[in-house]
């Protein structure tokens, strides 16, 4: 991509609805916003100080970079499972399932999996993201495992969540009498781990690498994500190529000239002025996952209990999920109306990849007529820009971020301003960004409850944990 098409295709972000321009005491002066320069910039510091290094979790940083020759492989990879295929399933759980379903929504016909074989151009895809046993039947139902690729993902091969659809789906493929490592490929750690073990029991399966320094929310610009997206035919080399625009953009010390630490600069703020609900809004359909991946990628890292330096804090933001035009019949009246409690960031888009002229009609009815002559692509511009002007008149935080199109190069500016954003948001606040203490919990009880040698104990512990009859309605 030339410098001017990549110019062209940046996002901008526009943040004059978080100041007091037209908010004026409840939005943020210059002054307000510039007091917080010297803390932004020793979180630059940090985040550009502790770049790609693995014992912070800090490798994400350079996937836009070290990754050619994986994704020369994975490309041919790909090029094979939409030979052999009909279906590519992956199997994992958090960053694993919640990347590949966002960029499959974001970059391929939303109906893709309804197109016939012809126009999709690859094999159906299906991501199990849950072990709702009603939600494994009703996979089995649709798919032949015989014509079907499972992308098994698990760093330690030990996800029980991962390793019991594996389970099944290995006993499936054993029973119908095929050769599993021919229907499995894995994504997990490079020497160690359980999965590296079955391949080696399988006689050898096609395996990618989860880089070590790359925790699972900040895994979709990685062989998790990339594989899953080459076989659905996107550009991947163009999503590499978007994060390592973005992260150009973010070498500015100054907050007010980079994308990513002006978010968490205003972000930050909004926190601290107890706006303590981050609300997502997408205004495309093409981007309504991309609320679900951010959503962990926010809560998971900033939602701590303790500093870097092991005082007790208790921080972070409860990321919400919104779809515009859909929420704003639902729940931008809470936003308007509600607590001073949120800070909404709209996700815009310049052109939409269709326009849809709406036709003339009802021509003795007023309220629909008007609608005539117009496209769906104005409509729901005009509803993006109508939502932010009456949260601004509430006075109600907002901002938006606008993207020039969905593309593969947009979408990975897009995800690594918001990586970016989070680390600089953690060093801001002082803690680890990249820990996960509190999911580690609820895995170790679960471990227990079913029966894991090592967890006896903790077994012991919850079965005396019993509701008591008393509080039982």
């Amino acid at each position: 991509m030339t410098e001017e098409q990549r110019r062209q295709n940046r996002i901008k972000i526009d943040y004059t609805n978080m100041t007091d321009k037209y908010l004026k005491e409840k939005g943020y002066s210059a002054e307000a916003l510039e007091s917080l320069r010297a803390l932004s910039e020793q979180a630059y510091g940090y985040v550009s100080g502790n770049r790609g290094k693995d014992e912070l979790y800090m490798g994400w940083t350079e996937l836009p970079y070290n990754q050619k020759e994986i994704v020369a492989d994975i490309l041919k990879t790909a090029k094979s499972v939409r030979e052999k295929f009909e279906n590519f399933v992956v199997l994992g759980i958090g960053g694993s399932a919640l990347g590949p379903t966002m960029a499959f929504n974001a970059l391929c016909h939303l109906h893709y999996n309804d197109l016939p074989k012809e126009k999709r151009g690859g094999p159906r895809f299906f991501v199990e993201d849950n072990v709702d046993p009603v939600r494994m039947r009703d996979l089995l139902d649709v798919i032949d495992v015989k014509k079907t690729c499972f992308n098994v993902i698990s760093k330690s091969g030990a996800t029980s969540e991962t390793m019991t659809q594996y389970l099944i789906i290995a006993d499936l493929l054993k029973k119908a009498g095929e050769d599993i490592k021919e229907h499995v490929i894995f994504t997990t750690d490079g020497a160690k781990g359980n999965l590296v073990k079955i391949s080696k029991e399988l006689g050898g399966v096609k395996s990618y690498v989860l880089p070590d320094g790359v925790g699972g929310r900040f895994s979709e610009l990685c062989p998790v994500g990339l594989l899953p997206a080459a076989v659905l035919g996107v550009d991947i080399e163009a999503l590499l190529e978007g994060a390592a625009y973005m992260d150009e953009l973010c070498k500015e010390k100054d907050f007010r000239k980079n994308p990513a630490l002006l978010c968490a600069v205003l972000q930050f703020a909004a926190m601290k002025d107890g706006k303590n609900i981050g609300v997502l809004m997408p205004y495309s359909d093409n981007l309504r996952y991309v609320s679900d991946w951010y959503a962990q990628l926010w809560a998971e890292s900033l939602g701590k209990n303790v500093t870097l330096d092991g005082k007790p804090c208790n921080v972070g933001q409860t990321p919400v999920k919104a779809l515009g035009v859909t929420d704003q019949h639902s729940q931008v009246q809470l936003y308007t109306e509600g607590p001073f409690d949120k800070v909404v960031t709209f996700l815009s888009v310049e052109k939409y990849a269709a326009a849809f002229p709406i036709p003339h009609g009802c021509e003795n009815i007023p309220d629909v007529s008007f609608l005539g002559g117009h496209t769906m692509e104005e409509l729901i511009r005009a509803e993006n820009k109508a939502t932010a002007y009456a949260l601004t008149r509430a006075g109600r935080l907002n901002y938006t971020i606008t993207l020039p199109e969905v593309n593969a190069f947009t979408l990975g500016q897009l995800l690594f301003l918001f990586e970016m954003q989070t680390a600089y948001a953690g060093a801001m606040l002082n803690i680890d960004t990249f820990n996960q203490p509190g999911v580690e919990a609820g895995k170790k009880a679960t471990f227990a409850l079913l029966g894991k040698p090592g967890y006896a104990e903790q077994k012991k512990e919850l079965d005396n944990a019993a509701s008591d009859s008393d509080y039982v309605l």
